[in-house]
Protein backbone atom coordinates (compact mmCIF):
# COMPACT_ATOMS: atom_id res chain seq x y z
CA UNK A 1 0.00 0.00 0.00
CA UNK A 2 1.31 3.27 -0.81
CA UNK A 3 1.98 6.59 1.22
CA UNK A 4 -1.94 8.20 -0.69
CA UNK A 5 -3.94 5.44 0.10
CA UNK A 6 -2.18 4.60 3.46
CA UNK A 7 -3.11 8.50 4.67
CA UNK A 8 -7.12 8.01 3.22
CA UNK A 9 -6.94 4.44 5.19
CA UNK A 10 -6.07 6.63 8.15
CA UNK A 11 -8.20 9.42 7.47
CA UNK A 12 -11.22 6.96 6.72
CA UNK A 13 -10.84 5.12 10.76
CA UNK A 14 -10.37 8.44 12.27
CA UNK A 15 -13.72 9.45 11.02
CA UNK A 16 -15.36 5.77 12.12
CA UNK A 17 -13.44 6.54 15.82
CA UNK A 18 -14.69 9.93 15.88
CA UNK A 19 -17.98 9.75 14.81
CA UNK A 20 -18.51 6.35 17.03
CA UNK A 21 -16.70 8.18 19.93
CA UNK A 22 -19.65 10.63 20.89
CA UNK A 23 -22.09 7.50 20.57
CA UNK A 24 -20.14 5.69 22.93
CA UNK A 25 -20.65 8.56 25.30
CA UNK A 26 -23.72 8.74 24.79
CA UNK A 27 -24.93 5.01 25.16
CA UNK A 28 -22.28 5.01 28.53
CA UNK A 29 -24.69 8.39 29.74
CA UNK A 30 -27.88 6.88 28.71
CA UNK A 31 -26.91 3.53 30.45
CA UNK A 32 -25.82 4.66 33.75
CA UNK A 33 -28.71 7.35 33.61
CA UNK A 34 -26.61 10.18 33.85
CA UNK A 35 -27.33 13.71 32.77
CA UNK A 36 -29.91 16.60 33.99
CA UNK A 37 -32.54 15.52 36.47
CA UNK A 38 -35.49 16.99 38.16
CA UNK A 39 -34.69 17.40 41.49
CA UNK A 40 -35.73 14.21 43.45
CA UNK A 41 -37.80 14.66 46.95
CA UNK A 42 -36.66 12.26 49.88
CA UNK A 43 -39.11 10.15 50.60
CA UNK A 44 -41.48 11.97 48.81
CA UNK A 45 -42.58 12.04 45.33
CA UNK A 46 -42.19 15.23 44.18
CA UNK A 47 -45.08 16.79 41.92
CA UNK A 48 -45.01 18.92 38.33
CA UNK A 49 -45.63 22.44 39.71
CA UNK A 50 -47.69 22.92 36.97
CA UNK A 51 -50.30 20.71 38.12
CA UNK A 52 -50.43 22.57 41.71
CA UNK A 53 -54.33 23.24 42.28
CA UNK A 54 -54.67 27.15 43.58
CA UNK A 55 -55.10 27.79 47.26
CA UNK A 56 -58.81 27.92 48.80
CA UNK A 57 -58.53 30.35 51.05
CA UNK A 58 -56.41 33.00 48.75
CA UNK A 59 -52.95 33.40 48.59
CA UNK A 60 -50.78 32.90 51.97
CA UNK A 61 -48.60 35.75 53.30
CA UNK A 62 -45.34 34.46 54.11
CA UNK A 63 -41.71 35.85 54.98
CA UNK A 64 -38.03 34.74 54.26
CA UNK A 65 -35.27 35.66 56.51
CA UNK A 66 -32.71 34.08 54.76
CA UNK A 67 -31.69 30.66 53.21
CA UNK A 68 -28.01 29.94 53.87
CA UNK A 69 -25.50 28.10 52.96
CA UNK A 70 -24.77 25.64 55.41
CA UNK A 71 -22.63 23.36 53.99
CA UNK A 72 -19.21 24.98 54.23
CA UNK A 73 -18.24 23.40 51.40
CA UNK A 74 -15.40 25.05 49.08
CA UNK A 75 -15.13 24.82 45.21
CA UNK A 76 -12.93 21.56 44.51
CA UNK A 77 -10.26 22.47 42.81
CA UNK A 78 -7.40 19.89 41.49
CA UNK A 79 -4.47 22.81 40.73
CA UNK A 80 -4.76 25.48 43.40
CA UNK A 81 -6.53 26.02 46.99
CA UNK A 82 -9.86 28.11 46.86
CA UNK A 83 -12.04 30.05 48.96
CA UNK A 84 -14.84 30.38 46.68
CA UNK A 85 -18.04 28.13 48.23
CA UNK A 86 -19.15 25.25 46.44
CA UNK A 87 -22.97 26.76 45.96
CA UNK A 88 -24.55 30.20 45.88
CA UNK A 89 -24.59 32.11 49.31
CA UNK A 90 -27.44 33.57 47.58
CA UNK A 91 -30.36 31.20 47.53
CA UNK A 92 -32.74 33.54 49.41
CA UNK A 93 -33.03 34.67 46.00
CA UNK A 94 -34.25 32.00 44.34
CA UNK A 95 -36.41 31.15 47.32
CA UNK A 96 -38.15 34.33 46.93
CA UNK A 97 -38.57 34.04 43.39
CA UNK A 98 -39.99 30.29 43.49
CA UNK A 99 -42.48 31.56 46.02
CA UNK A 100 -43.72 34.33 44.08
CA UNK A 101 -44.33 31.89 41.26
CA UNK A 102 -45.55 29.26 42.81
CA UNK A 103 -48.87 27.95 40.82
CA UNK A 104 -48.88 30.46 38.40
CA UNK A 105 -48.35 33.34 41.40
CA UNK A 106 -51.41 31.98 42.93
CA UNK A 107 -50.59 30.48 46.35
CA UNK A 108 -47.23 33.08 48.09
CA UNK A 109 -47.54 36.42 49.06
CA UNK A 110 -43.90 37.23 49.76
CA UNK A 111 -43.11 40.10 52.29
CA UNK A 112 -39.87 41.41 52.17
CA UNK A 113 -37.60 40.90 55.21
CA UNK A 114 -33.94 40.23 53.85
CA UNK A 115 -33.55 43.82 53.50
CA UNK A 116 -35.96 44.96 56.65
CA UNK A 117 -33.20 47.42 57.77
CA UNK A 118 -33.11 49.55 54.79
CA UNK A 119 -37.21 48.87 54.74
CA UNK A 120 -37.70 50.61 58.04
CA UNK A 121 -35.32 53.57 57.44
CA UNK A 122 -36.44 54.36 54.35
CA UNK A 123 -40.28 54.37 55.81
CA UNK A 124 -38.72 56.81 58.71
CA UNK A 125 -37.42 59.01 56.13
CA UNK A 126 -40.86 59.25 54.48
CA UNK A 127 -42.25 59.91 57.97
CA UNK A 128 -39.71 62.48 59.04
CA UNK A 129 -40.05 64.65 55.32
CA UNK A 130 -43.35 64.54 55.75
CA UNK A 131 -43.91 65.57 59.62
CA UNK A 132 -41.39 68.55 58.10
CA UNK A 133 -43.32 69.71 55.25
CA UNK A 134 -46.86 69.02 56.33
CA UNK A 135 -46.39 69.38 59.93
CA UNK A 136 -48.37 67.36 62.93
CA UNK A 137 -51.27 66.62 60.67
CA UNK A 138 -49.14 64.85 58.05
CA UNK A 139 -50.35 62.26 56.14
CA UNK A 140 -49.29 58.16 57.41
CA UNK A 141 -47.98 55.64 55.99
CA UNK A 142 -49.53 52.62 56.01
CA UNK A 143 -48.76 49.64 58.14
CA UNK A 144 -46.52 47.09 57.28
CA UNK A 145 -47.93 43.78 56.06
CA UNK A 146 -46.77 40.65 58.67
CA UNK A 147 -47.03 37.35 57.80
CA UNK A 148 -48.55 34.57 59.02
CA UNK A 149 -45.76 31.27 58.14
CA UNK A 150 -41.88 32.35 57.53
CA UNK A 151 -40.08 29.68 55.57
CA UNK A 152 -37.06 28.38 56.79
CA UNK A 153 -33.91 26.71 55.99
CA UNK A 154 -30.76 25.95 53.86
CA UNK A 155 -28.61 24.23 51.62
CA UNK A 156 -27.80 21.66 53.77
CA UNK A 157 -25.87 19.26 51.86
CA UNK A 158 -23.16 19.39 49.19
CA UNK A 159 -21.58 15.64 48.28
CA UNK A 160 -18.87 15.82 45.79
CA UNK A 161 -17.84 13.13 43.21
CA UNK A 162 -20.60 10.71 44.28
CA UNK A 163 -19.79 8.62 41.08
CA UNK A 164 -17.23 8.76 38.35
CA UNK A 165 -15.84 6.59 35.73
CA UNK A 166 -15.14 6.16 32.39
CA UNK A 167 -14.50 3.98 29.14
CA UNK A 168 -12.36 4.09 26.43
CA UNK A 169 -10.89 2.49 23.43
CA UNK A 170 -7.32 2.86 21.21
CA UNK A 171 -6.86 1.08 17.93
CA UNK A 172 -3.99 1.70 15.62
CA UNK A 173 -2.70 4.70 17.87
CA UNK A 174 -6.38 6.48 17.66
CA UNK A 175 -8.32 6.21 20.84
CA UNK A 176 -11.68 7.72 22.26
CA UNK A 177 -12.47 8.22 25.70
CA UNK A 178 -15.28 9.50 27.93
CA UNK A 179 -15.61 10.44 31.79
CA UNK A 180 -18.64 11.55 34.10
CA UNK A 181 -18.50 12.57 37.65
CA UNK A 182 -21.89 13.45 40.02
CA UNK A 183 -22.13 15.93 42.36
CA UNK A 184 -25.07 16.14 44.56
CA UNK A 185 -26.49 19.04 46.46
CA UNK A 186 -29.33 18.89 49.19
CA UNK A 187 -31.85 21.35 50.20
CA UNK A 188 -34.19 21.35 53.21
CA UNK A 189 -37.16 24.13 53.95
CA UNK A 190 -39.48 24.18 56.36
CA UNK A 191 -42.69 26.59 56.61
CA UNK A 192 -42.94 27.66 60.52
CA UNK A 193 -46.34 29.34 62.02
CA UNK A 194 -45.38 32.85 63.73
CA UNK A 195 -48.21 32.88 66.03
CA UNK A 196 -47.15 29.42 67.88
CA UNK A 197 -43.37 28.76 66.43
CA UNK A 198 -44.36 25.57 65.25
CA UNK A 199 -42.72 23.77 62.62
CA UNK A 200 -45.81 23.03 60.16
CA UNK A 201 -44.08 21.39 57.17
CA UNK A 202 -40.74 20.05 56.23
CA UNK A 203 -39.42 18.43 52.94
CA UNK A 204 -36.01 17.51 52.26
CA UNK A 205 -34.85 17.78 48.15
CA UNK A 206 -31.75 16.38 46.43
CA UNK A 207 -30.59 17.02 43.37
CA UNK A 208 -27.72 15.77 41.05
CA UNK A 209 -25.07 17.56 39.37
CA UNK A 210 -23.77 15.87 36.32
CA UNK A 211 -20.09 16.67 34.26
CA UNK A 212 -19.00 14.59 31.27
CA UNK A 213 -16.25 14.87 29.29
CA UNK A 214 -15.42 13.48 25.77
CA UNK A 215 -12.32 13.08 23.88
CA UNK A 216 -10.75 12.03 20.81
CA UNK A 217 -6.90 11.39 20.38
CA UNK A 218 -4.57 10.10 17.69
CA UNK A 219 -0.85 8.93 17.67
CA UNK A 220 1.41 8.31 14.74
CA UNK A 221 4.53 7.66 14.23
CA UNK A 222 6.61 8.45 10.87
CA UNK A 223 9.23 8.03 9.23
CA UNK A 224 10.61 4.48 11.11
CA UNK A 225 9.10 5.68 13.86
CA UNK A 226 11.55 8.55 14.31
CA UNK A 227 8.90 10.81 14.26
CA UNK A 228 5.51 11.10 16.15
CA UNK A 229 2.58 13.13 15.77
CA UNK A 230 -0.33 13.12 18.42
CA UNK A 231 -3.61 14.88 18.12
CA UNK A 232 -6.44 15.38 20.75
CA UNK A 233 -9.41 17.06 20.64
CA UNK A 234 -12.54 16.75 23.50
CA UNK A 235 -14.76 19.56 24.99
CA UNK A 236 -16.70 19.13 28.62
CA UNK A 237 -20.29 19.97 29.95
CA UNK A 238 -20.71 20.82 33.32
CA UNK A 239 -24.36 21.05 34.75
CA UNK A 240 -24.58 24.62 36.47
CA UNK A 241 -24.78 24.19 40.11
CA UNK A 242 -26.70 27.38 40.40
CA UNK A 243 -29.58 26.16 38.00
CA UNK A 244 -29.06 22.35 40.65
CA UNK A 245 -29.64 24.69 43.69
CA UNK A 246 -32.48 26.91 41.84
CA UNK A 247 -34.36 23.14 40.95
CA UNK A 248 -34.13 21.84 43.76
CA UNK A 249 -35.68 24.95 45.43
CA UNK A 250 -38.54 24.66 42.90
CA UNK A 251 -39.18 20.97 43.89
CA UNK A 252 -38.90 21.61 47.80
CA UNK A 253 -41.56 24.97 47.45
CA UNK A 254 -43.83 22.31 44.76
CA UNK A 255 -43.98 19.62 47.33
CA UNK A 256 -44.14 21.77 50.65
CA UNK A 257 -47.27 23.01 48.91
CA UNK A 258 -48.82 19.26 49.04
CA UNK A 259 -47.20 18.50 52.42
CA UNK A 260 -49.38 21.40 53.37
CA UNK A 261 -52.19 20.23 52.57
CA UNK A 262 -52.10 16.63 53.32
CA UNK A 263 -51.34 18.08 56.91
CA UNK A 264 -54.10 20.09 57.01
CA UNK A 265 -52.42 23.86 56.86
CA UNK A 266 -54.23 25.38 53.70
CA UNK A 267 -56.60 23.13 50.99
CA UNK A 268 -57.10 23.16 47.67
CA UNK A 269 -59.88 24.74 45.32
CA UNK A 270 -62.37 21.64 45.07
CA UNK A 271 -62.41 21.11 41.20
CA UNK A 272 -65.55 20.36 39.75
CA UNK A 273 -66.59 16.98 39.25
Amino acid sequence: MDGAMMKIALIFAAGLVLSGCGQIGRDLRNELGLGPRDPSVVENTLQNPRDIPPPASGPVTVAVYQFRDLTGQRRASQTIATLSSAVTQGADAYLVRTLQTAGNGRWFRVVERGGLDNLIKERQLIRQMRELYEGPNARPLPPLVFAGIIFEGGIIGYDSNLMSGGLGARILGIGALTEYRQDEVVVNLRAVSVATGEVLASVTVSKTVVSWQDKVSVLRFNQAGTQSLEVETGGAVNESMNQAVQLAILGAVTEIIFEGERRGIWQFVATPQ
